[in-house]
């Protein structure tokens, strides 16, 4: 990926908390474009090995619920682009205007298939596709949805200097994060509790990413993220 000059960036990102970033960043940029090489050539190499299992779960879903293969949502990756995400539906259509954007323990909307495949993140494989564009990366911070975006401090802006990513430190860290939501039901509730409460916890490990950046990192943190869903 390519960093843009600091006076070129969208006028959110011109504040001293995201300097500080860019500036850790900007002496990184050889890592940057291993890691841009390094995301082109495992995308190819995982939508080769994968697009047979890829096919077997679309028609798995679609032969077990009513709705479309892919649940597509907007939102923001770099400099506050906005993207349709991809991944292959786990929750019944029509599940984004019947409560929050984010999912609590035991949410009646996720079908079954639906858990398994959150379980062992096989809902996300259709993203390979946007690391391959550019969109995305293998890591990065998770891509939010607008809503949330437009709660962040100067700081967490910061964290859409790199690509979204599909796994990173705060994926793992809160790969339980209906749990620690809990059995709440009010959607301006379950909003509530991930804005005050998790995602200011998740955008630390995010800048911690930031300020740690390098490609070995990264080749850690995929490492781990396989780890942990198989475990």
């Amino acid at each position: 990926m390519l960093l843009l000059p600091f006076d070129r960036l969208p006028r959110a990102f011109q504040c001293a908390e995201v300097k500080q970033y860019y500036d850790i960043l900007d002496k990184k940029r050889m890592s940057l474009c291993l890691k841009r090489v390094t995301d082109i050539v495992l995308s190819l190499l995982m939508i080769i090995v994968l697009l047979l299992p890829m096919a077997v779960i679309a028609v798995i879903v679609k032969a077990t619920s009513k709705g479309p293969v892919l649940y597509k949502q907007e939102r923001v990756t770099t400099y506050g682009k906005r993207f349709r995400i991809w991944k292959f539906r786990t929750m019944t259509v029509g599940a984004d205007h019947a409560g929050a954007l984010v999912t609590s323990a035991h949410d009646n909307r996720i079908t079954g298939v639906g858990a398994t495949l959150r379980k062992f993140r096989l809902d996300e494989l259709p993203q390979v596709f946007h690391v391959l564009s550019g969109k995305m990366s293998f890591v990065g911070t998770r891509p939010e949805v607008v809503k949330y975006v437009e709660r962040y401090t100067p700081a967490m802006t910061a964290t859409l200097l790199m690509p979204a990513g599909i796994t990173s430190l705060a994926s793992i860290r809160f790969k339980d994060e209906d749990v620690m939501i809990g059995d709440v039901s009010d959607p301006q509730e379950v909003d509530r509790i991930y804005v005050e409460e998790i995602l200011p916890k998740k955008m630390e490990y995010n800048l911690q990413y930031i300020s740690r950046f390098g490609f070995r990192r990264d080749i850690y943190l995929m490492a781990s993220t396989f780890k942990h869903v198989i475990s």
